[in-house]
């Protein structure tokens, strides 16, 4: 370089954007996905529909959905999309809002960045203000019970107003409420909730009203013979994790045979051992059989004539659901099964739909694992109100666990954007911009949701700073009525959702405005075809 001579580091056709090309290029495509999504936000917001290369249609309001279905390229953009993923992942809910923060972030650091004040400040500032706004969350937060069922309900109601099953919002929230409270489990004086606990079952038919909560458990499969009982009641489950028939050895072998008589020894033999295993069954007093792997035909043919309900290849996360649900056992072996380890249920089934054969297990007096049966005009339809359902469950069972809620509508934020303010007086140096950018930046959620309902946003935003400088703590954007109003009661939400969504979006916003480089590779497929350009960001 001292003698002129160029030096090539990077293969001929790369791209590269540096210093402030390339932040204003991440903060260009962050903020078009962050726009993508922002029309959805809220009860009046809108669904997107979205047609893969199959043909194959989504049609949905959930954040989480948009993002993974519209296969974003661009690497910035694909960071939002992880945001969202996170979000989903930790609350089940809030994926909309962490995406939209994360833009207002951006866009308030752009404006900044063009005051001349440096991208590391910024992310100092951004940073000091996430700790502030988590520390003032816990405090406005307020405590929820496992016997606050009414309170519950509004939480799972909340998570769906936005969605497209919001006129079924209060009997889905009610199944949501009943099966959570049924699948959670005391750990010391905390309650703990796992979402596979709940098991959703979805089928086409019947109205959204016809969805139903199952103390139990549903098995995809039919009875192993045609001749079995269609049902039977006050069952006394066995659970077996082996097989139900002779199986082959594990290494290569062979049995050689001189006379004729010995094939009909090594026959009567397998036979006397099939009817041990059919015996066993019997002799414990079950009369339903799940069993993880095969059933031989004369082993299923005795317990058909017994009377007993039997079911091969039955996927393991099932029995171990369905050991859950009627407090039976896994047995390994079905000459070790006993009473003792037999489950219970009032009732078990096999039901149609279409073509389908299920097996129903309901009515477990005291069961830790629930199932949801989802039904719906179309499969659309069914498959949104899996979404709804499933964001509902997630906020209760966070609700339960952290026993702490906020209010929703946007006064949460309005609150932390007031208070964010007043601490930014007590920060020193141009990082004291960026706390402030940050409360600014937290307002996008109450005007997002005032613009998509309609209402005056400018007019609605300073209604709502008023409220929340007269100290009324609830204040927020009532998108149903069109106005600011105190919304405690209609709008709830998990503590660990709004702290999630502030640390999510702080975390991504610092991430990318450190990025100053971004080099984009060609394919090195032949032809510069058949795959996605590569693009990495080095900081400094």
């Amino acid at each position: 370089m001292l003698t002129g001579t160029p030096v090539i580091l990077l293969r001929e056709g790369t791209e590269r954007a540096t210093g402030k090309d390339a932040l204003h290029e991440n903060i260009a495509a962050a903020r078009a996905v962050a726009e993508s999504v922002r029309s959805t936000l809220g009860p009046r917001g809108m669904d997107k529909m979205m047609v893969d290369s199959l043909g194959d249609v989504v049609i949905t309001n959930d954040g989480a959905t948009i993002l993974k279905t519209i296969e974003i390229q661009n690497p910035a953009g694909k960071m939002l999309a992880e945001v969202a993923k996170a979000q989903d992942q930790e609350c089940g809910d809030g994926t909309k809002s962490s995406v939209i923060l994360t833009g207002e972030l951006l866009k308030r650091a752009e404006e900044l960045l063009d005051e001349r004040v440096h991208a590391t400040l910024i992310v100092q500032g951004y940073r000091m203000a996430a700790e502030q706004a988590v520390k003032l969350l816990r405090e406005i937060a307020r405590p929820v019970r496992r016997s606050d069922t009414d309170l519950l309900k509004r939480i799972a109601m909340t998570s769906m107003m936005s969605k497209g099953v919001a006129g079924d919002r209060e009997l889905l929230a009610d199944l949501a409420v009943r099966a959570v409270d049924a699948a959670v489990e005391e750990s010391g004086d905390r309650l703990v909730f796992d979402r596979k606990n709940v098991q959703i079952v979805k089928r086409n038919g019947e109205k959204i009203s016809d969805s139903e909560l199952l103390f139990g458990h549903v098995v995809q499969r039919e009875p192993a013979r045609q001749d079995m009982p269609k049902s039977v009641r006050n069952a006394r489950i066995a659970i077996l994790e082996a097989a139900l028939e002779v199986k082959k050895t594990e290494f290569g072998s062979e049995i050689r045979i001189t006379e004729p008589s010995q094939i009909q020894s090594f026959l009567d033999q397998e036979a006397k051992m099939l009817e041990v295993m059919a015996n066993a069954v019997l002799a414990a007093g079950a009369n339903v059989v799940l069993v993880e792997k095969g059933i031989a035909d004369p082993v299923a043919q005795s317990l058909s004539k017994a009377g007993v309900y039997a079911v091969s290849r039955v996927p393991r996360k099932d029995l171990e659901l369905i050991a859950k649900a009627t407090g039976a056992r896994l047995t390994d072996r079905a000459v070790d099964l006993s009473e003792a380890e037999l489950g219970q249920a009032a009732l078990v089934e096999e039901r149609r739909f279409g073509e389908d054969r299920l097996t129903f297990l309901t009515g477990a007096p005291h069961a830790r694992s629930v199932s949801l049966l989802i039904r719906g005009g179309t499969e659309h339809v069914v498959d949104e109100v899996e979404r709804s359902i499933v964001d509902a469950i997630s906020t209760v069972g966070l609700a339960l666990e952290d026993g702490l809620v906020t209010t929703g509508a946007g006064a949460a934020c309005a609150e932390l954007a007031l208070r964010l303010r007043e601490y930014a007086g007590s920060v020193g140096g141009r990082e004291q911009m960026a706390v402030r950018a940050f409360a600014d930046a937290l307002e996008i959620i109450p005007s997002t949701l005032a613009e998509n309902a309609g209402m005056d946003t400018i007019g609605t935003l300073l209604e709502l700073r008023r409220r929340h400088a007269e100290g009324d703590l609830h204040a927020g954007v009532d998108v149903l009525h069109g106005k600011v109003s105190d919304m405690r009661e209609a709008a709830v939400e998990p503590l660990r959702v709004g702290l999630q969504i502030l640390q999510g979006a702080t975390e991504t916003a610092s991430m990318l405005l450190r990025i100053d480089d971004v080099i984009s590779s060609k394919s090195s497929s032949p032809g510069g075809r058949g795959g996605h350009p590569k693009s990495r960001g080095i900081e400094e």
